[in-house]
């Protein structure tokens, strides 16, 4: 039956899902840590401060 096969997986691919995989968490967890450290002071920067938020 067509559709039914079980696709054999190759090391090589299989390593390279992976490291794509940890890659994508890697920048998830960088960009939110840089977000965190820099954008308040980085907003406040940009709108001049508290006092012109909204």
């Amino acid at each position: 039956m067509a559709g039914l096969e079980i696709p054999t997986w190759d090391p090589e691919t299989a390593l390279l899902i992976g490291t794509i995989l940890l890659e994508a968490v890697l920048l998830y967890v960088g960009y939110g840590g840089l977000e965190r450290l820099f954008g308040p002071r980085l907003m406040a920067f940009i709108i001049g401060g508290e006092e012109n938020a909204r």
